[in-house]
């Protein structure tokens, strides 16, 4: 498939209700949309297989030109084609229902006529399960509907043309005028009733939602600088929270490319571990105190089924298996394999127990005591730390090379023991084993001084007597972790920002990993470093860097996991939880800092 069939990945904006999420190009197309969940199969994955993926189109048949924003303090997109005959605005939201009957999911989209007489079409083309099940397409009541197994979609409309049915589509024509409303409503179902809905009972959930997200937005709580893009964040983190359960996926997306036509493909529909404090902080760090303890008590639940061992990721519902397989689609942009599920949940990695327990430890500070049986189990996980922590592993990158003994990694394990011991002290969870943590702490900080620290490079090194380094050795910075001599957090900083640096972006590594092929630079990192240049006082650096990275935001403020420090593009899954939470932290440090 060539790869002008694709647009750029920062051509995307996000819609999304709290269960699943929906990707819409500039062009007015939504090329993704998973049912009925986020991590379910896709309806529609134009965007990895523009032949066979399936679409939602809706754009002027004319040239145009389109600029688009989000309603202010929402995650409703608005987009304003421009053409030789006319302006339209198209509103598009996943609905949140308030009370009464309605669709299990709904995506509604509402054309408005401005200036002129605009000839718009439309074309709803789905593809059940990932384009692997062939839609049946009929007539319910008089409304298209597409059906495949235990999945239906009905497609309503209301002065959008009359609807056309064939055994692919369902399509429509129509011409705006100023001041007319035209409404499309796709309302889908799995393994239930498929609800029809009715024209007004659409409008009302669409301006519901409106209402609802700038509630939600108007409540939190941050006042420091750089509150537009933080609040843009928070509202992409909350999309990205799954409501029945409190997880937080890592993005909307699997298998978008770190490298164009490459192999490094994942899929992040899934809640990491890694992603724990950094969750934590910004939900409290934003006032979202009942997301944070949603997040926190579906980790402890997640965790307590493979106890005392903690896996790298969980299913959104919080399982523990997450199988990886191959799909048989093109890929975006040519960009093979496409893969569903993610091996890497079976992999080692040392560093999520400092993360679960430095979760617990903030939790606790904030929100009050921690129940005995709670405390029991993460005493028991501090335990299993102090045996573990002298084993490699795949480190934070998940790297599918040999297994080392990561830096990152052993800083995390210090936290994890450091951070039971203050649990301890606290009465928060059983001391028996506290002078055991205490010692083991200290064990592994030797090993990291020892062992991680280069007197030639005057830095952290990326692992166990290496000669190269990575952007995770931020973490000593921005974990808490107490070197003896703290020179060496400021050395590691600059050396860094010296050697793996372009522009305002970082790479993660510029070493060996197990694949082939290359990818761009890791947009997180940037806002790591921020914060780590805040906590170590260095603010006109911090903001300085801080301005450019903002600057490389799409024009509605979102970030994917990548960038090409050369082109610009966006590369790997998107909109990417990490970043946007890595941007919200690194404002709050700034704005703590500089208070003092």
């Amino acid at each position: 498939m060539p790869a002008d069939r694709y647009a750029p990945i920062r051509d995307y904006a996000v819609i999304g209700d709290g269960r699943t999420a929906a990707l819409v190009r500039r062009d007015g197309r939504v090329d993704w949309l998973c049912l009925p969940d986020l991590d379910s199969p896709s309806v529609f994955a134009g965007l990895l297989d523009a032949e066979r993926g399936g679409c939602f189109e809706l754009a002027p048949e004319a040239r145009c030109v389109a600029e688009r924003r989000y309603l202010p303090e929402t995650n409703v997109l608005q987009t304003t084609f421009a053409t030789g005959q006319g302006t339209v605005r198209v509103l598009d939201a996943m609905t949140l229902p308030r009370s009464g009957l309605a669709p299990q999911r709904e995506l509604v989209r509402r054309v408005e006529g401005l200036a002129g007489a605009v000839p718009m079409r439309w074309r709803v083309v789905p593809r059940f399960r990932y384009g692997g099940r062939r839609a049946r397409f009929g007539r319910r009541a008089g409304i298209p509907v597409a059906s495949a197994a235990a999945d239906a979609l009905a497609v309503s409309s209301w002065d959008a043309g009359d609807a056309q049915v064939d055994d692919r589509a369902i399509v429509g024509r129509f011409t705006t005028a100023p001041g007319s409303r035209a409404l499309i409503a796709l309302a889908a179902a799995h393994a239930e009733p498929l609800v029809l809905p009715g024209r007004g009972e659409a409008e009302t959930r669409l301006e519901d939602t409106v209402s609802f997200w700038e509630g939600w937005a108007g409540a939190r709580s941050y006042e420091g600088p750089w509150r537009e893009a933080v609040l843009r964040s928070a509202l992409v983190l909350k999309l990205l929270v799954y409501a029945p359960s409190g997880s937080i996926a890592a993005a909307a997306t699997t298998s978008l490319p770190e490298e164009i036509g490459g192999e490094r493909n994942w899929d992040y529909r899934y809640s990491w571990i890694r992603d724990a404090a950094f969750t934590l902080d910004a939900f409290l760090g934003l006032g979202c105190p009942s997301e944070a303890h949603a997040y926190f008590w579906w980790l402890l639940h997640a965790s307590q089924l493979t106890h005392p061992r903690v896996r790298v990721l969980y299913g959104l519902d919080g399982r523990a298996r997450t199988p990886e397989r191959e799909l048989p689609l093109a890929g975006y942009a040519g960009s093979r394999p496409v893969r569903v599920g993610n091996e890497a949940g079976q992999q080692r990695q040392l560093d999520v127990y400092g993360e679960l327990l430095q979760t617990a430890h903030r939790f606790a500070l904030t929100a009050g005591a921690i129940d005995r049986d709670t405390g029991r189990r993460l005493a028991q996980v501090a335990d299993a730390v102090c045996e573990l922590w002298r084993q490699p592993d795949a480190g934070i990158w998940e790297v599918r090379s040999e297994p080392r003994h990561f830096t990152q990694s052993k800083v995390m394990c210090w936290v994890a023991l450091d951070c039971a011991a203050a649990l301890a002290e606290e009465g928060q969870i059983p001391g028996r084993s506290a002078a055991r943590w205490r010692l083991a702490a200290q064990e592994v900080a030797d090993f990291i001084e020892s062992r991680c620290w280069s007197e030639e490079r005057r830095s952290y090194i990326r692992h166990a007597d290496a000669d190269e380094l990575d952007a995770a050795l931020l973490f000593t910075a921005l974990m808490g972790y107490r070197p003896p001599d703290e020179r060496r957090l400021d050395r590691t900083i600059d050396a860094i920002r010296a050697e793996l640096g372009a522009g305002p972006l970082l790479f993660r590594y510029r070493g060996e990993d197990g694949l082939s092929g290359r990818e761009g630079a890791f947009t997180a990192c940037s806002f790591w470093l921020v914060e780590a240049l805040a906590r170590r006082g260095r603010l006109e650096e911090a903001a300085d860097l801080m301005d450019e990275v903002l600057g490389l935001a799409n024009d509605v403020g979102l970030y994917a996991e990548e960038i090409d420090p050369d082109s610009g593009a966006y590369l790997g899954n998107y909109p990417q939880g990490l970043v946007h939470l890595a941007l919200i932290n690194a404002a709050v440090a700034f704005s703590e800092a500089a208070r003092g």
